[in-house]
């Protein structure tokens, strides 16, 4: 049996094989489901053969690629179907101002037409344990949430209490079906509306009175970001353990250059010149300290793919040929795909004076 080094060689030389693992692939699209003025939900016919390859857990997500104009856009969405309860594999998507994805999702695909989709990823899912379930979501941050509860309730005892904050009741996604959930299972499952036209804008101590006594379990947070940021805030003042707190945060992508490099911990580096193979062409470009490679090459007017800037998704994987990169944060890829050389760019750092990438070309 080869030892790790020479499995790693072995995959240097065939680098598809890595590029499969995490290819996109086009599903044909069945149903389309108005959730909201402005949310839909995207239903995928998996074909059999295809069935292993999009085996999930509930509270992942995807990864959708389209060209929209002249330019290749990626975009993550959770789903909101839950493996084992729907027999159909979902996708919700709330239309955002500006956004070229969600806004050409909305007003492009109908059902027949195909999409190309990643593999589900992420690791927004349940906990092992019998501990209760706090869920906080705001917007379409429920999707995440809604995938769960169909799992925590066909899968175990647990109780879920679940605030869902948004600016009024239109605004709801899967209302309906929240409600009926929290009538059926009345004994396990209390869903809170919290709508900022009739009770202001949701505060620390709003999320400190809902946990309550209950600190001792498990919490998943999804939504905006200044959502996130009082949420966490007030499970803080509650005493709740960060340990036991799941986030789903998806940076903007249209967040700035050098919002990585502002971290606390920037990593140090000699690195002077990056080499970035991307579409068969090859550019060598000047290093900035604090730069992500990602960073890097947006700055030099390169448009490598990219999507949740999060070290979720693999959007932005590539490969090294030379030197030698750290990431600050990697959910996705496995240890042997980080031993071939495959490093997420949103994430990966130089730390040698020379380094060369290619980014996949499949």
């Amino acid at each position: 049996m080869p030892d790790a080094d020479e499995s790693a060689e072995t995959a240097r030389a065939n680098p598809d094989l890595t590029r499969l693992r995490h290819a996109f692939t086009a599903l044909p699209v069945t149903k389309i489901v108005e959730e909201t003025f402005d949310a839909k939900t995207f239903v995928f016919e998996v074909p059999d053969e295809l069935v292993e390859r999009f085996i999930y857990s509930a509270g992942q997500f995807c990864t959708i690629r389209a060209m929209i104009g002249d330019e290749q856009i990626s975009r993550c969405y959770s789903m909101s179907s839950a493996p084992a309860v729907d027999k159909f594999f979902a996708l919700t998507v709330k239309r955002v101002p500006g956004g070229r994805m969600s806004n050409w999702l909305h007003d492009n695909v109908s059902v027949g037409d195909r999409l190309d989709l990643m593999p589900p990823a992420g690791t927004f899912c349940e906990r092992a344990g019998s501990r209760p379930v706090l869920a906080f979501c705001g917007g379409s941050g429920v999707t995440p949430v809604f995938s769960l509860l169909k799992h925590l309730l066909a899968s175990g005892e647990r109780r879920v209490r679940v605030l869902d904050a948004n600016r009024d009741r239109s605004g709801i996604i899967f209302a309906d079906s929240l409600d009926d959930i929290a009538e059926q299972f009345v004994d396990r499952v209390t869903v809170r509306h919290h709508l900022d036209s009739d009770s202001g804008y949701l505060t620390p101590d709003d999320v400190a009175a809902f946990v309550g006594e209950d600190t001792d379990v498990d919490v998943f947070v999804c939504g905006p970001s200044a959502f996130m940021d009082i949420v966490e805030g007030g499970l803080a003042a509650a005493g709740v353990a960060p340990e036991r707190v799941a986030i789903e945060r998806f940076v903007e992508a249209g967040a700035l250059l050098g919002d990585v490099a502002a971290h606390d911990d920037p990593v140090e580096t000699p690195t002077e010149q990056l080499t970035i193979r991307f579409k068969r062409k090859r550019h060598r470009i000047d290093y900035f300290a604090g730069d992500s490679i990602l960073d890097a090459a947006r700055r030099a007017g390169i448009s490598p793919p990219f999507s949740c800037l999060a070290g979720e998704c693999a959007t932005c994987m590539a490969l090294v040929l030379d030197g030698t990169v750290a990431m600050r944060t990697n959910h996705i890829l496995t240890d042997a795909e980080v031993r071939e050389g495959w490093v997420l760019t949103c994430q990966g750092f130089p730390t040698s004076p020379q380094v060369s990438i290619e980014y996949e070309s499949l």
